[in-house]
């Protein structure tokens, strides 16, 4: 047995020691003076040395307890030193693998795929939403209910569409997880159908075509500013999102192939197949903008493109207010009519971008049904010509 005095008075000798307290544990002295208490024992036939730390930092009576616990693990059939370090790995995983950790490595991974205003998007609602409550927690550790807790506070904020979001994001992050075997599951994915339902945003629209052939010689006849009266002209043939829209670079477009390739904020390319009237629209266009980067630049300097503000106030200044059209408006209208008339409804939701927003369907849907929605495109804009050209008293 052991005592502190004899501890205490240890020296270096040149030659490795051990002093032994029974049990199996020893204090190991090495050549140079350095004191470690360890204990040997066997497990399942098979010699085997436990490390307490070193003395004094643990003290004889904390290592005799540490001895002790030893003892019973052993008794119990379970091996002290793979216990110990799967303690250590559990210990590492909450302090190494925080979720926020993670999340920012997968943020970090993804970023370089998106428009810089959407990777701010994404991590500015990491930060406000959801690693104030979790995201110093071991990714393990957190469970569904804390999760939903945290977007339960974006819920009650109004912000519904927000939580459906960052709820996306978590998923997104756990599935990072498991595949870099971070994680073994996603409790994110428990959540499904937790989250009180998006109130989604309808646009003002027409539908009548008697109103359509109207507003199609409505905006021929605008005598507001150049640029605004083509991008509304070029916009019933295009019906694509008003930002994409006023944002659209000459780069994008392929006359030889009579297409547009849109780049999305998920940064992958939407192609609009361009008919022979949005074509003559755009070539007409050219010979006052094509000397710059964009289609639509801004009155004030054409480093800049013209805002959907711009295009929503001409519409005003026509005659058509909020309750009657918007710039959006122009996708409900063309998707009310092709479903009318019917066209099939899987080339309509790919001509409207109203595609699936993970990576490997995004791929497929660059060129899905591509001949047959440049067919549909061609008929609507015979369509649209055929409308404003009719007189219907």
């Amino acid at each position: 047995m052991l005592k502190d005095t004899l501890l205490r008075g240890l020296k270096a000798t040149g030659e490795p020691k051990k002093y032994s307290d029974g049990g199996g544990l020893y204090l190991f002295v090495s050549r140079t003076g350095g004191r470690l208490w360890r204990m040997d024992y066997r497990f399942e036939g098979k010699r085997k040395t436990l490390s307490f730390g070193a003395y004094p930092a643990v003290g004889l009576k904390d290592a005799r307890q540490k001895r002790e616990e030893a003892k019973e693990q052993l008794a119990k059939g379970i091996d002290p030193g793979a216990h110990k370090q799967a303690v250590k790995a559990s210990v590492k995983a909450e302090t190494e693998n925080t979720f926020e950790i993670i999340a920012r490595e997968w943020f970090e991974k993804k970023k370089p795929a998106w428009k810089q205003s959407h990777s701010s998007k994404v991590i500015s609602r990491l930060e406000k939403n959801i690693f104030p409550f979790f995201g110093n927690k071991g990714i393990t550790s957190v469970d569904a209910p804390e999760i939903l807790e945290a977007l339960r506070h974006v819920e009650a904020r109004d912000a519904v569409d927000c939580a459906h979001r960052c709820l996306q994001y978590c998923n997104s992050v756990y599935r990072y997880a498991i595949a870099t075997k971070r994680a073994a599951r996603n409790p994110a994915a428990d959540l499904r159908g937790a989250l009180s339902s998006v109130k989604r945003k309808h646009y003002a629209s027409i539908h009548d075509p008697r109103a359509i052939s109207i507003l199609l010689r409505d905006i021929d006849e605008y005598s507001g500013n150049l640029v605004t009266r083509f991008a509304l002209r070029l916009a019933p043939y295009v019906f694509i999102r008003s930002g994409e829209l006023h944002r659209a670079e000459w780069k994008d477009f392929d006359f030889k192939e009579r297409e547009w390739r849109v780049h999305t904020k998920m940064q992958a390319p939407h192609i609009v197949p361009l008919c022979s009237s949005a074509i003559a629209i755009l070539k007409e266009l050219h010979r006052f903008t094509g000397n710059g980067k964009y289609l639509f630049p801004s009155p004030v300097g054409k480093s800049r493109p013209i805002t959907s503000a711009t295009l929503l106030k001409a519409l005003r200044r026509m005659g058509y207010d909020k309750e009657t059209m918007t710039v959006h408006g122009f996708k409900s209208m063309a998707s009310t009519l092709l479903n009318k008339e019917g066209f099939n409804r899987d080339w309509i939701e790919v001509q409207l971008d109203h595609r699936e927003r993970n990576d490997v369907r995004a791929s497929y849907n660059f060129y899905d049904f591509l001949r047959e929605r440049r067919s549909m495109m061609d008929w609507w804009g015979n369509y649209l010509d055929e409308l404003k050209t009719c007189n219907h008293g």
